[in-house]
């Protein structure tokens, strides 16, 4: 690996706040896995495994509550079901990438908020043969920095106030929101704008389908008025 290679400048990327954010969120995760019994390396192994916060906090908390695999297995999969459209968002910029399907596989795990919003942000720029190295770099350090606060929260539980490792957790969808906003396309923007405006009633409406529902309006809502927009445009 060269000096200047995209994995490499991708890794180098992610040292600072992305993966500084992903570290302190996942303090907070590794308290509240503590705290409901679960030990250390199947708490490392969750954050590498599930790599979505929403998902494995669902897992701890149905943990916690003593539920069998199969309905874990189940609502974690629910709470990381918008990974699928996030997929389908970056794979127009993968159009040349020709490789098996293990390998795509493989590629899939390592789809989370913060590398995908760099994805989004960074790729139209980029040449398409340094896209996949690029981002697998910064996922990379994404992950170790991840695993590192997941350590130490789990490791800290005793000493760290509740408080403080809740509100640890928002950081990692407050730095995404942040990012997501820099992108310069407008039915992001959009969305981002729609969601925020729907998403506390919502939730006062309905506390369990709050979060899908916002997203599925506000993100629907989002769509037409941009493709209403650049009708309007041509």
């Amino acid at each position: 690996m060269t000096e200047s290679s995209p994995f490499r400048r991708g890794f180098m990327s992610a040292c600072g706040l992305p993966a500084l954010v992903l570290f302190s969120s996942m303090v907070g995760f590794g308290t509240l896995a503590s705290e409901a019994s679960l030990d250390l390396l199947p708490t490392i192994v969750t954050t590498i495994g599930i790599w979505g916060l929403p998902g494995q906090m669902v897992m701890v908390e149905m943990v916690a509550f003593g539920a069998p695999v199969f309905a874990i297995a189940l609502a974690v999969s629910v709470a990381n079901a918008r990974f699928l459209p996030m997929t389908l968002a970056i794979t127009p910029y993968l159009t040349n990438w020709r490789v098996s399907w293990i390998r795509r596989l493989l590629f899939a795990q390592l789809v989370t908020l913060t590398p995908w919003a760099m994805a989004l942000q960074r790729w139209p720029s980029m040449p398409q043969e340094d896209r996949v190295p690029y981002y697998v770099g910064f996922s990379m350090m994404c992950m170790v920095g991840a695993t590192a606060g997941t350590v130490l929260g789990h490791e800290l539980a005793a000493v760290l106030p509740r408080p403080l490792t809740l509100s640890l957790v928002f950081l990692s969808p407050a730095f995404f929101a942040m990012v997501f906003a820099s992108v310069r396309q407008r039915a992001g923007v959009l969305s981002l704008i729609a969601g925020a405006a729907m998403g506390p009633p919502m939730h006062m409406v309905s506390p369990d389908w709050g979060l899908p529902l916002t997203g599925l309006i506000a993100g629907s809502a989002a769509f037409g008025v941009d493709a209403y927009l650049k009708g309007r445009a041509a």
